[in-house]
């Protein structure tokens, strides 16, 4: 069944990750120390490598591919909610390389930074927590309070 419920901006923070840092990591970090429980992240730069990963669909487990060379971030957009209590931030990742090949998927901790700036905009409301969805096997949102 579709959820949905209207939210509004309360604060939008904006900045540049550290070199060397993990980008899921470092995201999920900075949530947490600046109270940033429901929102959206973007964010754009080049990795050092980089750990993607595809949801298979009929066996209900991700996939994970490492990329270890240099690439750049085209695009990355999430959102952050909260998964057993804590702030959790669920990105997609587009890289490219110097021919313009691109990879994509599911962001995964092991993406190490070369430079990276990024926007997180916070949103007033309760949270959207994730939890087990019987029908995908995926941890979704969940939008009861």
């Amino acid at each position: 069944m579709t959820q949905f419920r209207p939210v509004k901006s309360r604060e939008i923070v904006m900045g540049k990750l550290s070199c060397g840092c993990d980008l899921l990591e470092e995201l999920t970090g900075i949530c947490a120390e600046s109270e940033i429980s429901l929102g959206r992240v973007e964010a754009l730069g080049a990795v050092q490598k980089a750990r993607v990963g595809f949801y298979n669909q009929e066996t209900r487990t991700y996939e994970f591919h490492e990329l270890d060379r240099s690439l750049e971030i085209a695009s990355l957009v999430g959102n952050v909610s909260l998964k057993d209590g804590k702030p959790f931030v669920h990105a997609h990742v587009t890289l490219t390389d110097e021919t313009g090949k691109a990879w994509g998927g599911h962001l995964a901790p092991g993406t190490v930074v070369f430079a990276c700036e990024f926007i997180l905009e916070a949103f007033d409301g309760p949270a959207f927590k994730r939890g087990p969805d019987e029908e995908t096997g995926l941890p979704l949102w969940s939008m009861k309070e």
